[in-house]
């Protein structure tokens, strides 16, 4: 039995019919070019016998003296958790889009391990599909990234390749062993508060500087005061999921002219798209929307992959401005500031800041008591991928699309993800808050070749 951080405690909090608290990706693959035509068919046998599962996939979650653990599932029914499905005809990847979409906005059994993998065939051109959820207490995007390239092999020969529920644990450093009891469960908990205890210094020291900062600075007052905007509505259960390819070598070279990230280029993509979207709807504020963007401390903090270790930072996105180019700017000047200010701080005390500076949302996502305190607008996540083509059981993967969350008051995430010579964006978004979502990615595609356009590249 294994006790639940407070950080992952927060995702089971926040789940409502309306909110479903789960991450998933859809993978995009092609036949090997031996393959039968039954061939997915096939692989859905050779799933179906593979009956190990592996942590975090084996545990569901309990409660003990009110307290969350989770807690190994001695009954788990495979059959419940994978499932072989086919597209209507004909078939193209918009029925894949719709489908994605539907199963998306289904909670998942809490009497169950909290995870999904559905294999789909009847895509045209011999191509299949898996789209998988999990619940994101039990991952974060990084882990389930980690976890995917665990999956594929970079060799097209490899066969009878496990599901990723299969994959052979990592092994546990000592002091990451679970914890066997319900009191060392909670005496581990106790354990890691006195070490949250010790960031208070930094974290206030840092909190006051930004508060100083906004006093002076409209800029940062506007990352504690976010326009209110046709994304940030309450929102129904009903999903509309978008997603695109776009050629990283298009994106590295603007990079390299602006003298900016990649990250700085599809930021300032997806605020153009926002922009256009809602100039449309005759809805923009006359301030810049803010954006929280999730940065990753799996590498400040030297821990295994499983759980959610993860720092935010606000970023202003000058969709107040028209220019693209005084836009970029804008974005690589607010993305660098929170950067600078994270520079000296332990993963705990970026974990701690981020709570406090989050705190309003945060009240108001499990409460609605503050309903026009909005300290963001939008959701724009970034996890790296794979730079070698995978193949999962002689497969090609073709693209690799994440599925986040969307929230009330958040109606929108965008995540994204890279892949060999791709940018994959996945949009998740309201159904009924957000009409015609999909143009989204024609927006996006817009704005990167203003961004070409502004550099005289062609």
């Amino acid at each position: 039995m294994k006790a639940i951080s407070p950080a992952d405690q927060l995702f089971l909090w926040l789940e409502k019919r309306q909110q479903p608290m789960h991450v998933g990706g859809l993978l995009l693959f092609s036949f090997p070019e031996e393959a039968p035509d039954d061939y997915v068919a096939q692989l859905a046998g050779q799933l179906r016998e593979e009956r190990r599962v592996s942590q975090p996939f084996n545990q569901r979650l309990v409660t003990r003296f009110g307290q969350p653990y989770w807690d190994e599932d001695r009954h788990l029914d495979l059959e419940h958790h994978f499932r072989f499905e086919a597209l209507p005809t004909p078939g193209r990847i918009r029925e894949l889009l719709a489908f994605v979409s539907a199963e998306h906005g289904h909670l998942m059994d809490r009497q169950r391990p909290l995870w999904e993998f559905h294999l789909v065939e009847g895509l045209r051109d011999r191509q299949f599909a898996v789209y998988a959820k999990v619940h994101h207490s039990l991952v974060d995007g990084v882990s389930a990234m980690k976890m995917l390239q665990q999956m594929v092999s970079e060799s097209p020969e490899e066969r009878q390749q496990a599901p990723f529920w299969a994959l052979p644990e990592r092994r546990r450093r000592s002091t990451d062993q679970p914890r066997s009891s319900v009191v060392q469960a909670m005496g581990r908990l106790l354990g890691e508060s006195g070490k949250q205890l010790g960031t208070i210094p930094t974290v206030a020291r840092e909190l006051m500087k930004t508060i100083n900062e906004a006093r002076k600075h409209p800029d940062y007052d506007s990352m504690f005061h976010a326009p209110q905007c046709l994304l940030n509505q309450t929102i129904t259960g009903s999903r509309r999921f978008a997603a695109q390819s776009f050629s990283l070598t298009r994106i590295q070279a603007l990079a390299d002219t602006y003298h900016a990230t990649v990250n700085d280029i599809v930021t300032a993509m997806s605020a153009s798209a926002l922009r256009t979207y809602l100039m449309n709807q005759d809805g923009l504020p006359d301030q810049s929307l803010i954006a929280m963007i999730p940065m990753s401390l799996h590498n400040r903090s030297g821990g295994g992959d499983a759980g959610n270790q993860v720092g935010m930072i606000l970023a202003s996105l000058g969709t107040h401005l028209a220019d693209p180019v005084q836009r970029l700017g804008h974005i690589r000047e607010s993305i660098q500031t929170a950067k600078d200010r994270y520079a000296s701080m332990s993963s705990e005390e970026i974990i701690n800041y981020t709570a406090l500076t989050l705190a309003p949302a945060g009240f108001h996502l499990l409460t609605g008591m503050a309903p026009k305190w909005q300290t963001f607008n939008v959701v724009i996540s970034n996890v790296p991928g794979p730079k070698q083509p995978g193949y999962w059981n002689g497969a090609k993967l073709e693209g690799m699309y994440p599925v986040s969350i969307a929230m009330d008051r958040m109606a929108l995430n965008m995540t994204l993800t890279s892949y060999c010579d791709q940018v994959e964006f996945g949009l998740i978004g309201c159904r009924r808050t957000l009409p015609s979502l999909q143009r989204m990615l024609d927006h996006l595609e817009d704005g990167l070749a203003e961004l070409e356009q502004a550099a005289g590249i062609q």
